[in-house]
């Protein structure tokens, strides 16, 4: 009994001891933003991988899954003769939440474990420690860029993917379900409220910077070697979408609790 409590105890404090450090590490991550000088040349890039690269798979992913929702709640609703509020159903149920939590899982796939990667094996092959030897902070040179790029872009590539998705269920609406396609659409608009439109942007600065915050702090601690790096991109994405989960439940709270 005793040596089952040590042990729990021990990952008790272990798991706090890794939440003080991260959080510590965020705040380095953050300090970043005003103290100069301040990579740009790492921020575009990071925008350009993150933001523009990261397009076609949430766009393919946000058609398919607002296409599948438009025939989902049309095949419930004839259950109860309620078939016709699919435009609104669909717009709601993208915006809120199906956009937001899947385009945040398509970076965490994506993105986290990309950053992850490289700064592993940046560490492995012990580039952090010549960019050391060179007087350039490793944090404000690989972590903070990318940080701030991914807070900023995925709101964008959220509200991309909600257009997208609820294109993709207005096609499948017009096309295989017989409605107005001009309907559908004032239907959509009607429903939709400014909270709507700002919690999923919202969640989506929320999750991208989560995404990168995990594929930045995975990548800096990793351990030596092929599976030190194989270890922390694995970790990295699995923490990642842990978070976004977690952060989804609640910021939905926060904004729609009453």
């Amino acid at each position: 009994m005793i040596r089952a409590l040590a042990g729990l105890g021990a990952r008790v404090l272990a798991l706090l001891a890794a939440i003080g450090q991260l959080t510590i590490f965020t705040g380095h991550a953050l300090a970043g933003l005003v103290r100069p000088p301040f990579q740009m040349r790492a921020f575009a890039a990071a925008l350009l991988q993150i933001g523009w690269l990261s397009l076609p798979v949430v766009g393919l992913t946000a058609l398919f899954t607002g296409g599948a929702l438009a025939l989902q709640i049309y095949a419930g609703g004839t259950r109860f003769s309620a078939e016709q509020f699919v435009p609104q159903i669909v717009a709601v149920g993208m915006v809120r939440e199906l956009g937001p939590v899947l385009v945040g899982l398509m970076i965490a796939a994506r993105v986290t474990s990309s950053i992850a990667a490289e700064i592993a094996t940046m560490k492995v092959t012990e580039q952090i420690d010549a960019l050391v030897t060179l007087s350039t902070s490793p944090m404000g040179y690989l972590v903070t860029p990318r940080i701030l790029a991914a807070t900023l872009t995925v709101p964008g590539l959220v509200a991309v993917g909600d257009a997208i998705g609820i294109l993709g269920g207005q096609l499948v609406a017009v096309e295989r379900l017989g409605f107005n396609a001009s309907t559908y659409i004032a239907n959509t608009w009607s429903f939709l409220e400014t909270l709507d439109i700002v919690s999923s942007l919202t969640k989506g600065a929320a999750f991208g910077f989560l995404a990168a915050l995990m594929g930045c702090w995975y990548g800096m601690t990793s351990a030596r070697g092929a599976q030190g790096v194989g270890r922390a991109t694995k970790s990295s994405v699995v923490a990642a979408a842990v978070a976004i989960l977690a952060a989804n439940f609640a910021l939905t709270g926060v904004f729609f609790s009453g």
